[in-house]
């Protein structure tokens, strides 16, 4: 048995928010430059380059990527083996971000209810997801989502004959619903199986994946390539504005389902994919 206070794991989640406000990991950064040199349209290219422009400056002046410093949402794959010692997880974690969100004079966007909508004025809570995995390891993936992207993201419930066609043509469907609204060049995660919650998780969690990282799961990765082969021929590109570049990447996860059902969720994130993963 291993034990791991809960301020270590609250530390971590504030100083990944004081970082991947205004720092964008390296696999996108990479991406992006990739693009610009081969995005056929020249507004796409330029556009492109002024995203590399804009994260340059956020990282260089500590100015936040975008304006919308979205909702924490915090994996926590724990080892069984693991005990959490300390104040209660969750209390930590949600003190951890409104004081990140606090000192970083960041914009705090949550409501305390979706309807009489008011504003918590800390961005808390975050969403915390929870998963027992072997070892005596805690792995905690944080990520803040914009809601411009997620409010273009969707779901469905396929019947079982519609198939792997149907798959595809419903995320095609998807991007072209969204256009420029998610801040295109966007990446997909793509939650296929299980029942509409586990699919709608599954999208969330495949945000998280390195952008060009080979899906282990061939069929996954066969639908993947596909998907951005045909996504990016839609010549939505950079911010709505043509090109080749609508897609960054489309990231799969699956699960087996119900003899009668095919649940699919689509969860789009906008270019600016603030994430990090630290194992204690």
């Amino acid at each position: 048995m291993r034990l791991i206070q809960t301020d270590e794991i609250g530390k971590v989640v504030y100083d990944s928010l004081m970082e991947i406000n205004f720092v964008l990991p390296n696999d996108v950064k990479e991406k992006i430059i990739n693009q610009i040199e081969i995005e056929n349209s020249a507004r796409g290219k330029n556009i492109l380059s002024m995203i590399k422009e804009n994260y340059l400056l956020s990282e260089a002046k500590r100015i936040p990527l975008c304006q919308d410093t979205g909702m924490a949402v915090i994996f926590l794959d724990i080892g069984q083996g693991v005990l959490l010692e300390g104040d209660y997880i969750e209390d930590v974690i949600n003190r951890n971000v409104a004081k990140a969100y606090l000192d970083g004079y960041l914009r705090k966007s949550i409501v305390d209810s979706p309807l009489t909508r008011k504003n918590t004025n800390n961005n808390t809570p975050a969403i915390v997801h929870y998963n027992i995995v072997p070892g005596d390891d805690v792995k905690i993936s944080i990520a803040i989502k914009g809601f411009g992207s997620e409010n273009m993201s969707r779901m469905v419930l396929l019947k079982p004959s519609d198939g792997l066609e149907g798959v595809l043509d419903f995320v095609v469907d998807t991007v072209k619903k969204a256009g420029p609204n998610p801040c295109p060049p966007m990446i997909l995660g793509v939650g296929i199986g299980g029942t509409i919650e586990k699919a709608a998780l599954m999208a969330k969690h495949a945000l998280l994946r390195e952008l060009d990282s080979v899906n282990e799961d061939e069929e996954a990765r066969i639908i993947e390539e596909t998907l951005m082969e045909r996504i990016n021929s839609l010549n939505i590109g950079p911010m709505g504005m043509g090109g080749i570049t609508t897609a960054l990447g489309v990231h799969v996860e699956m699960f087996p389902t119900h003899i009668a059902g095919l649940p699919v969720v689509v969860n789009i994130n906008c270019h600016s994919s603030r994430h990090k993963e630290i194992i204690l």
